[in-house]
């Protein structure tokens, strides 16, 4: 069926005048973002496409990604995303741009505001091209878009990338990836504590992560059993949500950090111990 559909769409899309619409359609109820501000995105899939994943990725006015998400439109093909612009982007005019995945192959949405109308000419409408279009954080290797890991250095300096998470879970749009993000732009980088946090955490993440998550994508046994280590932590991670203030990002901070000693140090030398008596 999926294979009829985009035969479809193919012969559709050649056939479609030059003011044909994107496959996604896109609004914001402002043209401007600044640092702080509430900011709602809603848009609309076309027919046929209704449940079918949205990814938005939303870069600051200096180029910085600070959002990466998933949403799903619903039964009407209409979708909204409401995020918080992080304290640490640049003010401005931000890029938006919107995907969804057919049968491998990647499209790309358009701002209402960019829809040409009927009495305007423009360019042709695009041939449909084999090659996959690849998202954010990868390049094409061999027909497959795979992580690129020569951003590793740039990803250093801007505090992105969870370069480890990102091979363990294998794309940036995983929901394990984007709660890690969400964390880091919702409640630590818009606070003091939590921005001296993530600088000195990058300067010792990014000094093995890299490694680390290229050893992941050649071993696949490895990448089980870090998957298998790092999944408790990420779910105890969920608790930092809450945070809003300060002193809420310190508190529950610290209680995340005891309860992962716990897991990691605590559990293990008890079940060591408790062997050690039994022999």
């Amino acid at each position: 069926m999926k294979l009829i559909f985009f035969a479809i769409l193919f012969v559709l899309v050649m056939l479609t005048p030059a003011f044909a619409q994107s496959l996604i359609t896109f609004d914001v109820d402002t043209t401007k973002f600044a640092p702080g501000e509430i900011i709602e995105l809603s848009g609309h899939v076309d027919a046929g496409l209704e449940g079918q994943p949205v990814a938005v990725e939303i870069k600051d006015a200096d180029g910085n990604i600070i959002l990466i998400r998933t949403v799903t439109s619903d039964e009407n093909g209409e979708f909204t995303l409401k995020f918080k612009v992080p304290s640490t982007a640049k003010a401005g005019e931000f890029e938006i741009v919107t995907n969804i995945e057919l049968d491998g192959q990647t499209f790309s949405g358009i701002n209402s505001d960019d829809v040409v109308k009927p009495e305007l000419i423009s360019e042709p409408t695009p041939e449909l091209t084999s090659e996959p279009n690849c998202g954010a954080g990868t390049i094409l290797k061999d027909g497959m878009c795979v992580v690129d890991t020569t951003k590793s250095t740039e990803e250093k300096s801007s505090g992105g990338g969870c370069l480890i998470a990102t091979a363990t879970y294998g794309s940036e749009m995983s929901n394990e990836v984007q709660q890690l993000r969400e964390l880091r732009d919702n409640q630590l980088l818009n606070t003091a504590s939590g921005t001296q946090f993530m600088s000195t955490f990058n300067d010792i993440y990014y000094s093995f992560s890299p490694t680390i998550a290229d050893y992941e994508r050649e071993n696949p046994l490895f990448k089980e059993v870090v998957k298998i280590a790092i999944t408790p932590m990420i779910s105890s991670l969920s608790l930092m949500e809450n945070a809003e203030s300060e002193s809420e990002v310190i508190s529950l901070g610290l209680s995340v950090i005891m309860l992962n000693i716990g897991m990691y140090l605590g559990v293990p030398a008890v079940v060591i111990v408790g062997i050690r008596k039994r022999i």
